[in-house]
């Protein structure tokens, strides 16, 4: 079981939840509509990885930068940032067909993190960055999703039990794209503007 860090504590999450869809830009560029109610899919403990691939098993990935919330005690208890790893081209198979998208969004390795700060009640907006070899690539802001954290945590507790330690990455801004082989991605979050973590992985061969 993959554990991931909240500080100096560590926690196993049972599952990642993922919201899609929740930044107007990010559904324009992918040509999706907009839904009328929050988009919600689970990853399991085995998504999460250390290590950031270009492939799996000879699908190219696209990364998907966002926001990403550590859950205890049935509460927000950490921050942090992730890449949520798709296969592209399996999924618009699987949205055509009006099929799952497990084979494209959950599979080993589909999620790396950064370690967690712990959250406080002062840390009420956040922004973050992606470079991809030092070029702004993604930019976030909480400002602009369609739903906030709050409502996030409210509507996914109101139908699934969260576990301590369990992940909720909260979509993606426009910028998405396709990752390439040793690419250096560097990730960089701010809450009311001063910085909270910033952290890098290099794309490794498959």
């Amino acid at each position: 079981m993959h554990s991931i860090k909240l500080v100096s504590e560590e926690l196993t999450p049972s599952k990642v939840v993922c919201v899609g869809r929740n930044y107007t830009a990010h559904i324009a560029e992918l040509n999706n509509e907009t839904p009328d109610q929050m988009v919600l899919f689970n990853k399991p403990n085995s998504a999460i990885t250390n290590t950031l691939f270009a492939a799996h098993n000879g699908d190219t990935l696209h990364y998907e930068t966002e926001l990403c919330f550590v859950v205890k005690d049935k509460k927000f208890a950490g921050v942090g940032l992730g890449l949520d790893l798709t296969k592209r081209t399996v999924q618009s198979k699987l949205k055509n067909k009006g099929l799952p998208w497990e084979r494209s969004k959950a599979f080993d390795g589909s999620v790396i993190l950064t370690d967690f700060v712990a959250l406080t009640d002062a840390m009420k907006h956040f922004t973050f960055e992606l470079k991809i070899n030092n070029e702004v690539i993604q930019r976030g802001d909480t400002h602009f999703m369609l739903h906030n954290p709050d409502s996030i945590l409210q509507e996914i507790s109101e139908f699934m039990s969260l576990e301590d330690g369990d992940v909720i990455m909260t979509g993606t801004p426009s910028g998405v794209g396709e990752v390439t082989a040793k690419s250096i991605f560097a990730v960089a979050l701010y809450a009311n503007d001063q910085c909270l973590l910033e952290h890098q992985w290099q794309v490794s061969k498959n």
